[in-house]
């Protein structure tokens, strides 16, 4: 007979043996270990101690197969497990009779263990039969409980699902409690009120160990397979998915099985996205068995259904739980819907595991931030689907025309209204010819007839010409670039003077207008202000315009933009598709708040066009990004070296961001040398020039420019701390 105490003092005894991991695992954590290093670190791939839940030993045997091949075959051992349940308010003593026929019923399951198995058959008494059974996983220090589970049969439609083998969900883990041994309702039916509404799980037993259970669970819906050739293994990634590779990856050489591991992504996806997925799925079968396995990457709307079409070639199919911990994925239940509708509906025997480790949305949050891993292909898969529909509302509703801001004085009261002051950055380089009648009709139109602009300012790149004199003549503030902050040096191109143009200027709005342009007119400022007065949510605004060219003196529609089309677009599409609806991603018309631009890196040369949509859209996202109509701009056209030169720079600032952005290694090292080859008559040569973009850090985290910005009041203190 066992007295209330005695089993007081035993699940004292058996509680603390478990809390000997939690203590374990709460020390590492203050030492900086996390909870998925350790267990790696304190447990052998596969269990040394089983614990098998057995209600009924006549159908038990499937069960005892399967646990011996998952054991350590160094120190493993089997332990099934018998629970009589005495009804609260009767003595514990009247369950000894009870105890005696569970332990000569457990005998028989003795028979069912491989040679060489060790198998120890126990009995414990107690109220609830989850409760004798977790703290028997203390006792035994198992690392893994082995449930059976009969499945669920459904009624009428309308009417609660029921189950099945041993009539109350529980199938193996249904304690002894009937004189014949079979396994008996305790009280609770097999749905759980969860936040007001019926959530199925696999049964109120498993559901309640799995809460509180020291260690790894197996359910097993067992369909009697004997002969086990193909094991089929569905994976999305994460602790729940490792485990289920490496039980499944044991069963198949103690089966000299063949092991096929599926991973599903969505129709319609790009080959790179394909590509990726396929990558991820090789490197998570290396990272946990080593490489053994077939893998199987499938595009598949309905996942359900593509798991059953592949089980039906498998004679055992491994999986991991797809809930996280109290049902915060939105499921409900503590394994998820999936797995139970692939054990429910499969034809083969269905093993879902799911690990001791406390594991939620974080968990594939930090994975997706991975390259190489399964979430992140999952993740680029998901942006994929979501990137052509995003982009198509984007172009609707932020594309704009330069027409609609025209009326200047409605963009001045917006202007005085918000409290705004706004900065023209003009940059040249040898630029006498165009800088005069630009300086002198944004000056008349945009500083005399309305007063949009504050400031105009001309940043020269040490131009050679006369730039400097005319824009002075026609009334602009002119500074040269390499003068500009000059004790961290300067480097030649358009970035470099833009960079430094946020230094010497002190609006609110920024507009950059290039200046080799023939038709100059006012709408090249005020068609990218416009938007950014209208719609607060907007940050950066670009033009685009009509780009004809000149070839032997005449000039023709449609033939500009060839680095945009063959360089810039293609790269723009495969690798960041959300910024595929923009026109002209290299147009040298564009405006943005100061809030923005003096927190974004600038490349300082061709690349900087570029580099500004990708961290600008990184940023604030494509919804900050606005585009604008300026119709027709012609300006001067480059020759093809240099046309070649734009391409390679922009090529180099693309793979940096990359590599970066994606944190892997493109190249082993990334080109800054080109090489031209020169031909003619009598003449053969090979000229090497080096040609790379530098890169400046974000204005904000230059020490003058907060003291500047600080000086005048325009710095605000969560921009200072920065």
């Amino acid at each position: 007979a066992v007295s209330d105490q005695a089993l007081e003092r035993r699940r004292r005894n058996s509680v603390g043996t478990g809390d000997r991991w939690r203590r374990h695992r709460r020390s590492a954590a203050n030492r900086g270990i996390d909870g998925r290093s350790l267990l790696m670190a304190t447990r052998s791939p596969l269990p040394a101690r089983i614990l098998i839940p057995v209600a009924n030993p006549l159908t038990a045997e499937e069960l005892v197969r399967l646990g011996a091949s998952l054991l350590d075959r160094r120190a493993g051992e089997l332990t099934a497990l018998g629970i009589v349940e005495v009804p609260e308010g009767m003595p514990l003593s009247e369950g000894a009779t009870r105890a005696r026929h569970a332990r000569r019923l457990l005998q028989r399951v003795l028979d069912f263990a491989p040679e060489g198995t060790t198998i120890h058959p126990i009995v414990r008494i107690g109220r609830h039969a989850a409760e004798g059974i977790v703290e028997a996983a203390a006792e035994q220090e198992a690392d893994l409980i082995i449930f059976g589970w009969g499945g669920k049969s459904h009624g009428p439609p309308g009417t609660p699902p029921t189950t099945g083998r041993g009539g109350d969900g529980r199938g193996q883990a249904a304690s002894m409690n009937s004189a014949n041994g079979q396994p008996t309702a305790a009280g609770r039916g097999p749905t759980r009120q969860i936040a007001g509404a019926r959530t199925t799980v696999f049964s109120p037993t498993i559901d309640e160990v799995v809460r509180e259970s020291p260690c790894d669970i197996a359910v097993v819906k067992q369909r009697g397979s004997t002969a086990i050739r193909r094991i089929l293994v569905p994976v999305r990634g994460g602790p729940h998915a490792e485990l289920a590779l490496r039980f499944a990856d044991a069963l198949a050489r103690r089966h000299d099985a063949t092991l096929a591991v599926l991973h599903l992504v969505p129709p319609g996806i790009t080959l790179a996205v394909r590509a990726q997925a396929e990558r991820a799925l090789s490197a998570f079968i290396r990272q946990q068995i080593g490489g053994r396995a077939e893998p199987l990457v499938r595009e598949a709307a309905n996942v359900r259904n593509a798991i059953l079409r592949e089980a039906e070639t498998a004679d055992l199919v491994v999986m991991g739980a797809s809930a996280a911990p109290g049902g915060t994925d939105g499921e409900g239940t503590l394994f998820g819907a999936l797995p139970e509708a692939i054990a429910t509906r499969a034809r083969p025997t269905v093993v879902v595991v799911k690990t001791r480790e406390s594991i939620g949305h974080r968990t594939f949050e930090q994975l997706a931030q991975k390259a190489e891993t399964l979430a992140a292909a999952d993740r680029a898969a998901e942006e994929a689907r979501a990137v052509p529909a995003r982009v198509e509302r984007w172009f609707g509703e932020s594309n704009f025309h330069h027409a609609e801001f025209a009326e200047l004085r409605r963009l001045v009261q917006l202007k005085e209204k918000q409290n705004l002051t706004i900065s023209l950055v003009l940059p040249t380089l040898d630029e006498e010819e165009t800088i005069g009648p630009i300086v002198r009709r944004a000056i008349r139109e945009l500083m005399g007839r309305a007063p949009l602009l504050d400031e105009i300012v001309v940043v020269d790149s040490a131009s050679t010409d006369r730039t400097r004199e005319v824009a002075e003549a026609e009334g602009a503030r002119v500074i040269q670039h390499p003068e500009v902050l000059s004790r961290y040096g300067s480097f030649k191109g358009k970035g470099e003077a833009l960079w430094k143009s946020l230094y010497e200027t002190s609006g609110d709005l920024i507009v950059w207008a290039d200046t080799d342009v023939r038709n100059w007119h006012p709408r090249m400022v005020y068609g990218t202000l416009g938007p950014l007065l209208h719609e607060p949510r907007l940050q950066y605004v670009k033009g685009y315009y009509q780009r004809p060219i000149v070839e032997g003196g005449i000039l023709r529609e449609g033939g500009g933009g060839r680095v945009t089309e063959l360089v810039a677009r293609p790269l723009i599409n495969l690798f960041f598709p959300e910024l595929s609806g923009l026109i002209q991603p290299l147009s040298g018309e564009y405006a943005g708040r100061r809030s923005l631009l003096e927190s974004i890196p600038f490349f300082t040369g061709y690349a900087v066009e570029i580099g500004h949509l990708i961290d600008v859209a990184e940023r604030v996202g494509l919804e900050g990004l606005g585009q604008v109509d300026l119709e027709r701009r012609v300006h001067r056209n480059q020759e093809l070296e240099g046309l070649t030169r734009m391409s390679f720079v922009i090529l180099q600032a693309v793979m940096k961001r990359l590599e970066e952005r994606r944190k892997a290694r493109l190249f082993a090292e990334l080109g800054s040398t080109m090489k031209l080859p020169r031909s003619g008559r009598g003449r053969l040569s090979l000229e090497v020039i080096e040609l790379a973009d530098q890169e400046r850090p974000p204005m904000i985290r230059i020490p003058e420019y907060l003291e500047r910005r600080r000086g005048v009041g325009l710095l605000p203190v969560e921009s200072a701390l920065r």
